[in-house]
């Protein structure tokens, strides 16, 4: 998760003043956290408070106790775990989100995170997947990566596309931690979400700001495949322009899961964090290391 927040944090001065080179500092004071971190964290503590739940409910079950039924059934666990997954979505989305009305929501989306009625408004925005590294860092098989992903996501962008941009991103993640190459990805990526028949080099010039999944997702992709290490892969996802918080976000989760992330750059990105979003980032660490 740290890789996307650096991501967010490197490309959050180059969204409306795209830079078109490898060549930059990647720090500096006019950078800040966005809506992607802001996100990036509430879906990560959405993931850890539905383990929780779904453990908790477990136990009871197991030990007889009155007022709790498992949510996990025999026939079809990770549909109600995801089912669990998603509701906490909308519960920590809305509640870490209002804490930051400033931090470049989308429209559409600032009024869900404020609504007493947020109901998914059939997005294919870049947003479904610039917030999803959790699910692929926490999924146990690829099956559940592609469950959590689309139940955390249409809570919002129910729209197809929305929900194959955040599912695409995710299983790439997957696929990372579990030992596939970049060969391996890039065959099932053009095979089941996109074409990936393009170079970063071949498309710089025409490239331009988008903020839909169809032109955000597979760009993202490409930059960490053509990548040789995390820094190299956040630079390039920055030298393309467009988007260039959320492309640099998406590429960063990916490029943590394959490289790790240096020491020094996750040092320089947690001064960028207040207090309680460095609190919900330490959890997920012991999270992620208790349970993986």
């Amino acid at each position: 998760m740290i890789g996307a927040i650096i991501g967010d944090i490197v490309g959050s001065r180059f969204d409306f003043d795209n830079h078109r080179s490898k060549d930059f500092e990647l720090f500096t004071d006019e950078c800040f956290v966005t809506d992607d971190s802001i996100m990036t964290l509430a879906i990560a503590k959405a993931i850890m408070e539905a383990e929780k739940a779904a453990m908790k409910a477990r136990k009871a079950g197991m030990e007889g106790e009155k007022g709790l039924k498992p949510p996990l059934n025999p026939v079809d666990p990770i549909d109600d775990y995801s089912r669990l997954a998603g509701r906490m979505a909308v519960k920590y989305m809305q509640e870490i989100g209002r804490k930051y009305p400033n931090c470049g929501y989308g429209r559409r989306f600032a009024t869900w995170v404020f609504s007493d009625d947020p109901q998914p408004y059939n997005s294919f925005g870049n947003g479904a997947a610039m917030r999803i590294s959790p699910v692929g860092f926490a999924a146990r098989t690829e099956f559940e990566a592609c469950k959590l992903a689309r139940a955390v996501t249409e809570v919002t962008h129910n729209h197809e596309e929305g929900i194959k941009g955040a599912e695409a991103v995710a299983v790439v993640i997957y696929m990372v931690r579990h030992g596939f190459t970049k060969g391996e990805i890039r065959e099932k990526i053009t095979h089941k979400y996109y074409p990936l028949d393009f170079t970063l080099d071949g498309i710089r010039d025409t490239y331009r700001f988008n903020e839909t999944c169809q032109e955000t997702v597979p760009q993202a992709i490409q930059a960490f495949l053509e990548s040789a290490s995390f820094e190299d892969a956040i630079r390039n996802a920055i030298s393309l322009g467009g988007d260039s918080d959320t492309l640099a976000a998406i590429t960063g989760s990916i490029a943590e899961a394959y490289y790790g992330v240096p020491e020094e750059l996750k040092q320089k990105a947690f001064s960028y964090l207040d207090d309680e979003l460095r609190a919900i980032f330490d959890e997920w660490v012991g999270f992620i290391d208790r349970t993986y």
